[in-house]
């Protein structure tokens, strides 16, 4: 009975050992080959059209699918507490403010020497960096349809490169021997 006991114990031990390396194995490949999805950026308030320079606009300008939806024509109002109110007095609500016709636009806030947006949108997709004084980070990259997508990124450059067919669009941002800049390359094999 003891030697049995003796073997499986073994047996559990070299088992959990065999899982845990190989485990560690595969999460040490693995990582190195997935990158974290980019960090959010807060958007300046504004039009589309005030968010992307017109220099790096191509082609029309693209309606975005959702909407925000629209705020309440009036917020409700609190009951009204008074001593003298019995349970058979009838309320009156009060009339709803008239709602504005068009909110108040405003304009987007000045962009910071610290950072900025940079949207390049080319046949293949669209790609928007984060540009700073001396680095950059990718925020977004989405294909087009029927186009794949790589990215790689490395401590001077980050290159976006979007595919179909023969066709290869490249977008880059480099910065390793000045301020960060953007650049495309397209290219038919």
């Amino acid at each position: 009975m003891r030697r049995g006991l003796l073997h499986a114990l073994a047996w559990a031990l070299a088992t959990g050992a065999a899982v845990t390396l190989s485990w560690w194995g595969v999460h040490t490949v693995l990582s190195g080959t997935v990158y974290d999805p980019p960090r959010a950026l807060p958007l300046p308030v504004g039009s589309p059209e005030d968010l992307v320079p017109a220099e790096t606009a191509i082609g029309d300008p693209v309606t975005a699918s959702t909407r925000r939806p629209s705020p309440p024509s009036a917020p409700p109002s609190p009951p009204s507490s008074s001593a003298s109110s019995s349970p058979s007095s009838p309320r009156t609500a009060a009339a709803p403010s008239p709602r504005p016709a068009a909110p108040p636009r405003s304009t987007p806030p000045p962009a910071t020497a610290a950072s900025s947006l940079r949207t390049t949108t080319v046949d293949g997709g669209r790609v928007t960096f984060d540009l700073g004084e001396s680095s950059a980070e990718l925020v977004s990259a989405t294909p087009a349809a029927g186009w794949r997508m790589q990215v790689w990124k490395q401590p001077a450059w980050i290159r976006v490169t979007f595919t179909q067919g023969d066709r290869e669009v490249s977008v880059f941002c480099v910065w390793h021997d000045s301020a960060p800049r953007v650049e495309v390359d397209d290219r038919t094999e």
